[in-house]
């Protein structure tokens, strides 16, 4: 269906989907029916040589297959750059939805990046295969085609093209290639959380942050390479370097639930949750996840950036111990992830999901909501659209809109299926002879834009130690570990 963006629009879609369920503040659950749970499970799946065969595919040729794709598969894809690398190739990401093209009222967007470093380029190929799976299955797998009726799935398969043209396959360690053409880690060039990040902001992080600014993901996943572990936030730790490299977990909020998305692709895929090293001289991962500050503390990483300043919940899914293995390796690295791959994107259905609404039933846009004891928080969309991945249990939310009263509303997540709750807000009361400048009325705290953040950024609130010398062997202790690593 085209949604209209007039607000009568909004609300026929909204009835549409919901019938007879009253846009009140309620809490109701989802039929398990539209759960994958009633659903076999994905088929498994070679793709046919014709379209697309285990090999590298360097960036012209990533190019022809998206587009390729996108003219065969008109009602299921859609192709768009969310910008430009250093040396002017595009940034391409593919959406695989059975709404390709809009937003579908109600469920949720979600995205796999790939290929940040351009010398861990598994999994780029990975998602192109996704892409090809996604499309070719859709009319004869139940599964996907749940997965795609109730889901957009935005997929950039490299977001470090230039890196990638000047790394060789074969090449299992060192850092050639790893950087984009000016010579930054794109892995270290985001806003930190614990620590200021003075790095000169780069096209292709910059990119990356003005698309996920303007889309409300509520799940994602980057692939790396040069490991085999699902590690998750934080990454970054606000400790002194002495103490950052003595293997400490730094905890989120939502501890619980990271764990347990890291556990869905871990578990899923064929090896990972074995928890064996790579090499005799790396560590070994129990169960295949890690929080990845105990691994080693890194500033400037996606993976917090998205967490923190828009509250998707992504993970770093390191699916290769050789970072760059020969192409005749592609075919096992498909078959130990392409469970993993799709079970993750489903994990978006699980928790809380609603709406928020004014007291004459019309959206209300960019509400802030906080899970209570959880302050990592996260905003509406334009149609008063939330989501967040909570596990079975009680909770409470806290929801905020400016020139509203704010709300606490309770309810239950179930495992069997997600909750649905819809959230009413009450116009905030006028209160008369409020402050010097005469008549007020009541404001909510607003957040620091553009969500909920846990406390005070450490930074700010004191001077870094890390200055000097001792900032200069931190950064160069770093580089040699994700030299080694992911």
């Amino acid at each position: 269906m085209i949604l209209r963006n007039t607000i009568a629009g909004q609300l026929v879609v909204l009835l549409l989907i919901y019938g007879r369920h009253t846009l009140l503040s309620s809490a109701k659950t989802v039929t398990s029916e539209q759960m994958s749970l009633a659903l076999p499970e994905p088929r498994a799946y070679l793709p046919d040589a014709q379209n697309l065969d285990f090999v590298y595919h360097d960036h012209e040729e990533l190019t022809r297959f998206l587009r390729a794709t996108s003219a065969r598969y008109p009602n299921l894809t859609a192709l768009y750059s969310i910008g430009k690398s250093i040396q002017g190739r595009d940034l391409w990401v593919m959406v695989v939805s059975s709404s390709p093209y809009e937003h579908m009222v109600g469920k949720p967007d979600v995205k796999y990046v790939g290929n940040i470093h351009g010398n861990e380029p598994v999994g780029r190929e990975m998602l192109l295969h996704l892409i090809q799976y996604f499309v070719s299955s859709y009319n004869t797998d139940q599964y996907v085609k749940w997965l795609l009726d109730n889901t957009r799935i935005h997929i950039l398969p490299t977001m470090n093209p230039d890196g990638y043209a000047v790394s060789k396959e074969g090449t299992c360690d060192g850092g050639q290639g790893r950087y984009n053409a000016r010579g930054f880690d794109l892995n270290r060039n985001f806003p930190d959380y614990f620590k200021q990040n003075n790095k000169r902001g780069q096209p292709e992080t910059d990119a990356v942050k003005d698309w996920i600014s303007k889309i409300q993901f509520v799940l994602s996943g980057s692939l790396h390479g040069g490991a085999l572990v699902a590690s998750y936030p934080y990454d970054n730790t606000p400790n002194s370097m002495f103490q950052t490299y003595s293997a400490a977990p730094s905890l989120t909020p939502d501890d619980d639930v990271f764990k347990h998305l890291s556990l869905v692709y871990a578990r899923n895929h064929a090896k990972m949750s074995r928890g064996v090293a790579c090499k005799s001289a790396t560590p070994a991962f129990e169960n295949g996840i890690t929080n990845g500050a105990a691994w080693y503390p890194l500033t400037g990483g996606m993976q917090d950036f998205n967490y923190v300043w828009y509250g998707c919940m992504e993970i770093t899914l390191e699916i290769s111990c050789c970072k760059f293995p020969p192409a005749y390796e592609l075919k096992k690295y498909w078959e130990d992830n392409q469970l993993s791959l799709i079970k993750f994107l489903a994990e978006a259905h699980r928790g809380v999901q609603g709406f928020v609404f004014d007291p004459a039933g019309m959206p209300i846009e960019r509400a802030s909501i906080k899970i209570k004891g959880r302050d990592v928080g996260f905003q509406t969309t334009k149609y008063g659209e939330f989501w967040r991945i909570l596990l079975p249990g009680y909770y409470k939310a806290e929801v905020f809109a400016e020139g509203y009263a704010p709300r606490e509303v309770e309810f239950v997540i179930v495992e069997q299926h997600p909750t649905l709750l819809n959230v009413t807000l009450q116009a905030s009361k006028r209160i008369e002879g409020v402050g010097a400048g005469g008549p007020s009325y009541y404001r909510p705290m607003q957040p620091i834009p553009p969500h909920y953040r846990p406390g005070i950024p450490p930074y700010a609130a004191a001077a870094s130690t890390d200055n000097g010398i001792f900032s200069t062997i931190s950064n160069g202790l770093n580089s040699l570990y994700s030299n080694i690593f992911g």
